[in-house]
């Protein structure tokens, strides 16, 4: 499946600026608009994740389009709120199929060798924790910009200069945003429970 982005591209159905949740609730109807949407909202931080796990770039072009094919799929499988976790997890499992794949072609017929065991990384887990409970609350209730640079910079491990090229902002904008998207996720984490401490203490 080749992902290209639509020509004049108005998503009926969906606003101007749609969140996340409503692009997968337009996909899982079948609009091809909004999966270009979330690929073009996504694909970005994907392939850099990937590229830091993966040294063979055909490999991750594989793997970031088999992640969107998936999501083409099994759109109407997302609980809603926050995507990135959810997008994540379907890309790690498939780059380990491909890893398996590569690594069955790859065995000589004589010496067999078992597959790696199937184990989620804790990194692996906590992105997939993003999207549910109280973290994901609080992630929907700040703006999509602030919850990119969250992403580019705490999910991703990102500096910030690698952060401001993958986002094409400055590099003090990425600077102000993280202050303000760490205070404003605090602020709707302290709304959503008296006194949570998720993430181990203050930033």
């Amino acid at each position: 499946m080749r992902l290209i982005r639509p020509r004049g591209c108005e998503q009926e159905g969906v606003g101007p600026e749609p969140d996340d949740a409503a692009l997968l609730r337009a996909v899982a109807r079948g609009d091809a608009d909004a999966l270009a949407a979330l690929y073009d909202r996504h694909a970005g931080w994907l392939h850099a994740r990937l590229t830091r796990r993966c040294p063979d770039p055909e490999t991750v072009r594989e793997v970031l389009q088999d992640t969107f094919v998936t999501v083409w799929r099994s759109a109407a499988s997302h609980r809603g709120g926050e995507a990135g976790g959810w997008l994540w997890v379907i890309a790690a499992r498939r780059l380990v199929d491909a890893g398996r794949a590569r690594a069955r072609a790859e065995r000589p017929a004589a010496a067999p060798v078992p597959p790696p065991p199937a184990v989620p990384s804790a990194e692996d887990r906590v992105l997939s924790g993003l999207e549910y409970g109280d973290v994901g609350a609080a992630l929907d209730r700040i703006s999509p910009e602030l919850r990119a640079v969250l992403r580019a910079t705490v999910i991703d491990g990102l500096t910030t200069r690698e952060a401001a090229r993958l986002l094409g902002i400055p590099e003090g904008t990425v600077k102000t945003r993280a202050r303000r998207a760490r205070a404003e996720l605090r602020a709707a984490l302290e709304h959503l429970a008296p006194d949570p401490h998720p993430l181990g203490g203050t930033a």
